[in-house]
């Protein structure tokens, strides 16, 4: 029994794994933060194993919230360099015209920000996300929807400020 899990584990670890850390290298703009994300992310899975049953969900929820809270990290990271005063010698510049896919989605609120990293960037279908977070697939879809709206709506006043 004990090998079947074993196995099961490896097959699995295998088959996600790459994607897991190409994912996270997408929302992170780094391979050995990602990396450390993916495994992080398969180190809590292999401490639940026997209770969890959407392992693939399970990974990509639990990614997206290491990665929310290295982006977190960063961000504070950044607002003290501001503070000391030495943000222009440290902080690559900046691009506040154009701002990146990946800042405007870490802006939204969570509870748009799940479902699109999970939809858009984990590929898992709709009936998934729904699955992983509990929530019914007509909020997923309306979340969806709503987090669209408002990056459509950023993206163009980004746009009009630039002409």
């Amino acid at each position: 029994m004990k090998r079947s899990r074993e196995q099961a584990a490896s097959e699995l670890f295998a088959a996600l794994y790459p994607r897991l850390a190409g994912w996270c290298r997408r929302l992170v703009d780094d391979d050995e933060t990602a990396h450390e994300i993916a495994s992080e992310a398969f180190t809590r899975l292999w401490s639940r194993w026997t209770s969890v049953t959407e392992p693939r969900g399970f990974l990509y929820v639990t990614a997206a919230n290491l990665v929310r809270d290295h982006w977190r990290r960063l961000e504070r990271e950044r607002k003290t360099v501001r503070r000391v005063g030495t943000e222009a010698a440290v902080r690559p510049h900046s691009e506040p015209s154009d701002p990146s896919v990946r800042l405007l989605v870490q802006s939204l609120p969570e509870r748009l920000r799940v479902p699109i990293l999970l939809h858009y960037y984990a590929d898992l279908p709709v009936r998934e996300v729904s699955a992983v977070t509990g929530r019914k697939e007509g909020t997923i879809k309306a979340d969806l929807h709503a987090a669209r709206e408002l990056l459509r709506a950023h993206l163009r006043r980004n746009l009009d400020h630039t002409r």
